[in-house]
């Protein structure tokens, strides 16, 4: 599936953002022509590799500014850029601050900002089994991108219970995607995640039966890992009411979500519907007649 190719890819890029990488190389480590993989990579990501590596690169950056005191020459150097002037340019493109200021100024705002809490986090609410044994905030320190992530992640009750889980949610009417093909992607790191994590949605009806759910249990995100993509696509029914969308965090750990999207996608996207599990089922009926012995390959190959 081209999600599991994105991941791979984006994992082998996150792990070699201060080596020399091009479409080429990032192609090759995910098993594709980079023809191919220029179209997959920016279908499912929203921008072409070398964009997505010169941001990584950018933001990574940016925390050493504000986190270090290494000097903004080698910061420059360590990303592969050719001289302080080339990193200062680009740094302005995205941040609107040259580096030294950016350091400077932005320092002050860190320290004097206060956590955002749940209350103050526009239309996002926490629930799950158990809420109080798991806590959200905006993590200034930990960014995507330009902007700071949404943090999730347990305290010291949570590890007593074994089926417990948190979730950040929101919900909003249906409506104007009704027809629709529909992905909630997001970028997602993890750290020391015990149980399972991973972005859903769900589509209700006005009575709220459920009629579409994806909750990438059965492509989870556990342990530790660096950023990567997910996302969860959908068709949204002409009956549908309500969509829900958020990120989970079942057991013990810590996750992070930056750079939300929620997107109008072509039929060529396939969908992950996690209730759909008839993929494995026969097209048809069988036997209707209760005549044939034989296994359903044999009879088809006969």
């Amino acid at each position: 599936m081209h999600y599991q190719l994105i991941h791979k890819s984006i994992e082998f890029i996150e792990q070699h953002l201060e080596e020399d990488l091009d479409l080429e190389k990032v192609a090759k480590a995910a098993g594709l022509s980079k023809y191919h993989f220029h179209r997959v990579f920016r279908k499912y990501v929203n921008k072409n590799v070398h964009e997505y590596i010169r941001a990584r690169r950018l933001s990574q950056a940016a925390n050493l500014l504000l986190y270090s005191e290494t000097r903004i020459l080698e910061i420059a150097l360590q990303y592969g850029f050719e001289s302080q002037e080339a990193f200062t340019r680009a740094f302005k493109e995205i941040y609107d601050l040259p580096p030294a200021q950016y350091r400077s100024q932005v320092r002050l705002l860190i320290q004097e900002r206060e956590v955002f809490t749940m209350s103050e986090i526009t239309g996002w609410y926490i629930t799950g089994t158990h809420p109080d044994n798991y806590k959200v905030e905006i993590d200034p320190r930990v960014c995507y991108k330009t902007s700071p992530s949404m943090h999730l992640h347990s305290n010291e009750e949570a590890a007593q219970d074994d089926n417990g889980f948190g979730t950040l949610m929101q919900q909003f009417q249906a409506r104007e995607y009704r027809g629709k093909r529909m992905r909630f992607s997001g970028f997602v790191r993890t750290e020391d995640v015990t149980g399972w994590s991973g972005l859903w949605m769900r589509v209700d009806d006005h009575q709220q039966n459920m009629l579409a759910f994806d909750n990438m249990q059965n492509r989870s995100i556990q342990g530790t890992t660096e950023w990567n993509h997910y996302a969860c696509v959908m068709d949204i029914p002409s009956e549908a009411d309500v969509i829900n969308i958020g990120i989970l965090l079942s057991g013990t750990g810590q996750v992070w979500l930056g750079e939300c999207e929620f997107e109008e996608v072509g039929k060529d996207v396939p969908v992950t519907d996690g209730s759909t599990g008839a993929v494995n089922l026969p097209s048809g009926p069988q036997n209707l007649k209760f005549d044939q012995q034989q296994q359903p390959e044999q009879s088809a190959s006969s």
